[in-house]
């Protein structure tokens, strides 16, 4: 079996029909489809992408209607008979998604962070959500931190962040900048953008979300608030910085990064994140299983990156080599260029996440596609710090054969497989989530 032919049974192996464009059923009442989840999602993105799909159905007049609650609409279309399509979406926080499952209140949950332990468990009626089929990676996103646009401060460290939004740093002066007091901005408790900051920064560190903090359900409304403040800062995901200003980010001894598109795709930016839709396996609504197909694929991908967000769709993109770059990886960005994506692990395991087996189809069409087959790839392996460094640098190249094996598998030979061992952290390596993203390997092509 092929990686193509693989990935494609995974993404669909509990698809109860086999749908194509024109094929989905469209019942004369109710809607056809439920979307409860995320608002990062549920704003913008959910919708575009369910118009997306309405018109490759050849459905006609595709277009929104506001419902009378907030962060609640329709997106209709119509058949060539005149029978009216709908797909309600509400985007209350990514954990009324989890909850509308267990009341069976929706067919997909939209969410900006993965599924808590505690809600698996809940939910585990209608099958193991965290299995392939049913946890998708639709985007990556990166939180920014945004603050005023007049406000001279350009850069932050985690720390310094957990120190602001816990309240222990209560003025500009005392993170380096100016302008007295600070004003905190935070999302909502529902909000799958406050829980990952929560588990980014504040978590891991002992610390919670300051009561000060002026919270808001709308994304929208979070950015234009700080962008009227000079003493605010707020956390926003990437398509709403809007008419604030975002600063730069570093994550214990990495560099610090802005949050910029490919340091987001390959998910290096400290605050990157995954955007997720989750389909029961036990669900049987063929409009649920069309819309995920629909969204990892071309038009899809093309639909995310016109809204702001980060698609996977891999790209080659040179770096420029710099003096804290080992010699080796320095002469590598010299003569070849980085994929836009990189393979990350289950934790505690040197078994691909679920999204790199996704990314793995991509990568070997890439190849494919631009002749790259024979000798044309390096993988490069990177691994979190060990007391011995020379274990650390055998796991980093032993996680690059775990990716090597796959690819082999469909006909590529590889050039080279190096690992650098705990070298070029791009979080600290102090938490979990931290070692877990310096866990990575990395494909270069020439």
């Amino acid at each position: 079996m092929t990686l193509r032919v693989l990935f494609l049974w995974v993404l669909c192996a509990s698809l109860p029909l086999a749908v194509s464009a024109g094929d989905l059923p469209t019942p004369e009442q109710g809607p056809v489809l439920r979307i409860q989840g995320s608002n990062t999602i549920g704003a913008a993105l959910g919708p575009a992408l369910v118009e997306g799909l309405m018109r490759e159905q050849g459905l006609l007049k595709v277009h929104r209607e506001a419902r009378d609650t907030a962060n609640e609409l329709r997106v209709v279309g119509e058949t060539v008979q005149g029978r009216r399509v709908v797909v309600d979406i509400a985007a209350h926080g990514s954990s009324t998604g989890f909850t509308a499952l267990r009341t069976a209140t929706t067919d997909l949950a939209a969410s900006s962070r993965p599924i808590k332990d505690s809600e698996r468990r809940v939910l585990q009626s209608l099958g193991d959500l965290k299995q392939p089929g049913a946890e998708q990676v639709i985007a990556i996103d990166g939180l920014a931190i945004i603050l005023h646009p007049q406000n001279p401060l350009n850069q932050l460290d985690t720390e310094q962040l957990a120190q602001i939004f816990s309240g222990e740093a209560s003025t500009w002066e005392a993170v380096g900048g100016r302008g007295g007091p600070i004003h905190l901005y935070a999302r909502d408790d529902h909000s799958g953008t406050h829980d990952t900051f929560n588990e980014l920064v504040l978590a891991g560190r002992g610390k919670t979300l300051s009561r000060t903090a002026k919270r808001f359900e709308s994304s929208e409304q979070l950015s234009d608030a700080v962008s009227l403040d000079p003493q605010g800062i707020g956390v926003i995901g990437l398509p709403y910085v809007r008419q604030a200003k975002a600063v730069a980010i570093a994550d214990g001894q990495s560099q610090a990064m802005l949050p910029l598109d490919r340091l987001i795709a390959t998910e290096d930016y400290p605050l990157s994140r995954r955007l997720f839709f989750y389909l029961p396996p036990t669900g049987n609504n063929p409009w649920a299983h069309a819309l995920v197909a629909f969204a990892q694929g071309r038009q899809g991908q093309a639909i995310v990156a016109a809204n702001g967000f980060v698609a996977q769709t891999v790209q080659a993109m040179a770096v420029t080599p710099n003096a804290l770059m080992p010699e080796g990886y320095q002469a590598l960005s010299r003569h070849a260029q980085r994929l836009s994506v990189n393979f990350r692990f289950e934790e505690g395991s040197a078994t691909l996440d679920n999204k790199a087996r996704q990314d793995l189809s991509r990568v070997l069409d890439y190849i494919r596609q631009q002749d790259k087959t024979h000798r044309q790839v390096t993988l490069v392996g990177f691994g979190d710090a060990k007391s011995d460094p020379a274990r650390a640098d055998l796991l980093s190249k032993l996680r690059a054969m775990a990716v090597r094996r796959e690819l082999v598998k469909s006909g590529v030979v590889l050039r080279e497989v190096r690992g650098f061992g705990a070298e070029m952290p791009v979080a600290a390596n102090s938490a979990d989530e931290g070692r877990i993203r310096n866990r990575r390997v990395e494909v270069w092509v020439y």
